[in-house]
Order: structure tokens, then C-alpha cells, then sequence
């Protein structure tokens, strides 16, 4: 019986080798999901003529997003902003880009390499680019608002923030108190300025200060080529770091209309002259999007923060980070 039960086996066994020893292919399945090009969806209005929702949310920075360990990765927010603004530019039936911000901010370069990319947009296309903040557009997220021909704030939306913040950590109490000392060999008294590892000085936290000093001014002569009416001497008073309501914002002129999604929409339509129009959005493969609140990306399995922040946006390697962001 047992060598009855051998013989009818082995035909199976030899089907199999021979399948091996063939050369065919196998099927390969990947469980890391592939980032594809971007395509057009339409979510609101008819018309051949398009505008386009680019999304701003989240911490700005160009460090991409990881998502659930070693399985998913978004792309960063400055290049896939500016690979939105390459199809924009290239689409003739684009005729405005409505920005939707929702962000408190974030990387002093990063934010001025978007607001660069937008201002650049819209000399080479003279298309209009209207901003819409959501819940905050805070520091480096207004700072992103101001290249806009018109600033939007819904009627809850949380603005201002205007300034520079270096974010640093200093752990030397703590080494000491476990017997632990810095070791580190330099050739300069400031090659380890802003070190974790030692306590400040005041000549260090001048040099710091100088360089934080020119970022801010940079900010505010931002604010004053962007926005007409509001004199220099003005935005100073308003730039000492807090935050505004939209109310308050209007008032001292740091934003144009109070209003929702739909305001904004109108007013990019009457901005480029048009009656009717698509409302747009790009996505990668596997989104759903179905109306103009629909996020660009979902939230990433591995991020439970509400901004999914990640702490290597703050600290790098230990290095101290210059932020436009409001962190309370």
C-alpha cells in the first residue's frame, strides 16, 4: 500500500521539476506598494477649463515620509509640490492653482524652496494662485500663503506665528549626572556650537542669534513684497511670533476675504475670468478622491501624530533645526 502511495506521488514530483527545470516564470508579488506618476481627477465643476488644488499639509520639509516600517514611503512635500507645479505649468487648460493649506509650518529652506517654486509658477505662467487656509497656516504655512495672489482663512482658522525658532536640546545635566562626559576633539572654539552634548555659551548664542536674525528679516520682507497696504514698521508689531484669528488677520491685513473651499474657488474663477470650470486634483494610484475636501494622501499606518510629525524633521543627527513653525 505505502509504495502504491509513492508511485501516484511521484508523477506530481517530476510535473514539478520539470516546471523548474523549464525556465517559466514565476508570478512575483510586492508587498512594498510602488509610487507612481501622478494623474488628474476631476471632484468638482464641468468645463474644459481646470483649477488645480495643490495640498499643503502637514509639517513642510523635504525629508520624505515614511509610513508603516521598511513597507511605505511618500515622496516629500517640496517635490511633490513642485512635480504638481511642472504638470500645471505644462496643461494649458490649468488656468489657476488653488493652494490648500493646513500647516503650522516647518523648515526654514524647505519653506522658502516652495515659496520660491510657487513665485517662480506664476511669473513663467501669469496664472493666478489663490491660498486657502484650513485649520492653521502658522509661520512657515503663511509664510507659503504670502506667495499667493489672495489669502482665504476659513472662519476658525489660526494664522500668524510670524518668526524663527531654532529648535535644540541640551542633555549635558543629564550625562553628568550619569558620568558621562563630552570627549569630542575640535579644531575651532565653535565647531561644536549647538552640540546636545554641552550647555551653550553666550558668544555661541550670539552667533545663533545673528543667523536667526537674517532668516526672520528674510520672513518679513516676504510679508512686504506680497502683501500691499501693510508697511514695514507694521509687520514688525504683527511679527513677534503669536498667532491670530482670521478675524484678527483680516483686520491687520495679513490675509484678503474670511470664507470656505467653495469662496476660494469662486474667487480663482472670477480672478482668471471664467464662468465655469473643473475643480482638480493630482493623485498617485490606489486614492480615492470624490470632492474638494478629499485629502491628497492618507495617513500613513506608522504615524499617529495629528501633523504627521516626524521627530527627525526637529533633530537630525543631533544638529539643531531652524523652523518657521508655531510650537507650542
Amino acid at each position: 500500500m505505502k509504495n502504491n502511495h509513492c508511485h501516484m506521488l511521484l508523477p506530481y514530483f517530476l510535473s514539478c521539476l520539470m516546471f523548474l527545470i523549464s525556465g517559466c516564470s514565476f508570478i512575483t508579488v510586492s508587498l512594498v506598494p510602488t509610487v507612481g506618476p501622478l494623474s488628474e481627477k476631476t471632484v468638482s465643476g464641468r468645463g474644459k477649463d481646470k483649477i488645480l488644488i495643490i495640498d499643503i499639509s502637514g509639517i513642510i520639509s523635504d525629508e520624505k515620509k515614511a509610513g508603516f516600517p521598511g513597507l511605505t514611503e511618500e515622496l516629500d512635500m517640496v517635490s511633490r509640490v513642485k512635480e504638481e507645479l511642472t504638470l500645471a505649468k505644462m496643461d494649458k487648460q490649468v488656468k489657476a492653482i488653488l493652494l490648500r493649506i493646513n500647516s503650522p509650518g516647518g523648515k526654514v529652506t524647505a519653506s522658502d524652496m516652495m515659496y520660491y517654486e510657487i513665485m517662480r509658477f506664476k511669473e513663467e505662467t501669469k496664472k493666478k494662485v489663490i491660498a486657502c487656509i484650513m485649520d492653521i497656516g502658522a509661520s512657515g504655512g503663511y509664510y507659503v500663503a504670502a506667495s499667493a495672489d489672495k489669502i482665504i482663512a476659513h472662519p476658525t482658522t489660526v494664522t500668524g506665528s510670524i518668526g524663527v525658532i531654532m529648535i535644540n536640546l541640551s542633555i549635558e545635566g543629564l550625562l553628568q549626572k550619569v558620568g558621562i562626559a563630552d570627549a569630542s576633539v575640535k579644531t575651532g572654539e565653535h565647531k561644536d556650537m549647538g552640540s546636545p552634548l554641552k550647555k551653550m555659551t553666550e558668544e555661541d548664542r550670539r552667533i545663533f542669534s545673528e543667523i536667526l536674525n537674517a532668516m526672520y528679516e528674510r520672513f518679513l520682507c516676504v510679508i512686504e513684497e506680497n502683501r500691499e497696504g501693510i508697511s514695514m514698521e507694521k509687520i514688525r508689531e504683527l511679527a513677534d511670533g503669536r498667532i491670530y484669528s482670521a478675524q484678527q488677520a483680516l483686520e491687520n491685513g495679513l490675509i484678503d476675504q474670511i470664507g470656505y473651499l467653495d469662496d476660494a474657488v469662486s474667487i480663482a474663477k472670477k480672478e482668471t475670468n471664467l464662468t465655469e470650470a473643473r475643480v482638480i486634483l493630482y493623485h498617485r494610484p490606489g486614492s480615492y478622491k470624490n470632492n474638494i475636501y478629499s485629502q491628497l494622501t492618507g495617513a500613513s499606518a506608522g504615524n499617529i501624530n495629528l501633523f504627521n510629525i516626524d521627530i527627525k524633521t526637529f533633530i537630525h543627527s543631533g544638529a539643531p533645526s531652524f523652523m518657521y513653525i508655531w510650537m507650542p
